[in-house]
């Protein structure tokens, strides 16, 4: 299973919970209604802050590769001049 999968997984599944734990509450409808849309809003933002991560992962790993590309090509250059 890949990180990626449980992650989600892990996500959703704390995600149910909470909202269960929030439906099966002894407390009034609307009480219960703010606190979905304030864990909702928290999920959210933690989920927006995942994503961001990741893009920055994924910019990064793609950055260090476009140099390390870059940096071959020169060096390839250089060898054919040498040699050319």
């Amino acid at each position: 299973m890949s990180k990626g999968k449980l992650l989600a997984g892990l996500f959703i599944g704390a995600a149910t919970g909470a909202a269960l734990g929030l439906l099966l509450a002894p407390d009034k409808g609307s009480d219960t209604r703010n606190k979905i849309s304030k864990k909702t809003k928290k999920l959210g933002k933690d989920l927006q802050d995942k994503i961001n991560q990741a893009k920055n992962t994924i910019k990064n790993k793609y950055d260090n590769i476009k140099g390390d590309a870059n940096e071959i090509m020169e060096q390839e250059k250089r060898t054919q001049q040498n040699f050319g």
